[in-house]
């Protein structure tokens, strides 16, 4: 069996050397093939990663999901508890500030009077390092997200990546929860429920 940290520092070290402008290229895809899919945009209520480094770019997504009229929510980490809150966000520029590992985030302030209940989420969009054919997922080994979508089984768990990151099998473990599409920049992968 392939070791996941092997495979995961693999792919990073892949992701990590595309060219910006490839990065931003596909990303845009990407986000296309998100607004374009109608069971995502069918819902209201989102829950988007903000990208950070070699991430699938999330910005233009999520004021694309804003300009829609949708109610974003982005997380927030709390590294005390290992936990994600969900803080509901009505500008991207004005209501982040960096925050855990300089991840652009919500201040304290607006986690005050903006947290949302997970249970009101219907789409949450993912990151991660490794996906596979199945909608398996690996993140960066904190198990944040993990976490959070095991706590809302009937959200739609949507994680964006580059078809780099696609393995046909990932070493799953058994907290490791699994996806119902992954959107590459060449096409959607069907996985839990779908």
């Amino acid at each position: 069996m392939t070791d996941p940290s092997q495979l995961r520092k693999n792919i990073l070290t892949t992701r990590n050397n595309l060219p910006r402008e490839e990065l931003l290229q596909k990303s845009d895809t990407i986000r296309q093939t998100v607004l374009n899919n109608k069971m995502i945009m069918s819902k209201n209520t989102f829950f988007v990663y903000v990208s950070f480094r070699s991430e699938v770019a999330t910005f233009d997504l999520i004021n694309d999901l804003l300009k829609a009229g949708k109610n974003v929510t982005v997380p927030i980490t709390r590294t005390e508890t290992k936990r994600l809150d969900a803080i509901r966000i009505k500008n991207l520029e004005e209501d982040l500030v960096p925050g855990y590992c300089d991840i652009p985030e919500p201040p304290e302030s607006l986690c005050r009077t903006n947290k949302v209940d997970p249970s009101e989420i219907e789409v949450i969009i993912l990151p991660g390092s490794v996906f596979d054919e199945r909608g398996g997922r690996f993140g960066y080994g904190g198990g944040f997200y993990d976490r959070f979508v095991s706590a809302i089984p009937k959200s739609l768990r949507v994680g964006l990546a580059f078809e780099l990151q696609i393995v046909e099998r990932a070493p799953l473990q058994p907290h490791d929860e699994l996806l119902d599409l992954i959107i590459t920049e060449k096409r959607i992968i069907a996985g839990r429920k779908i």
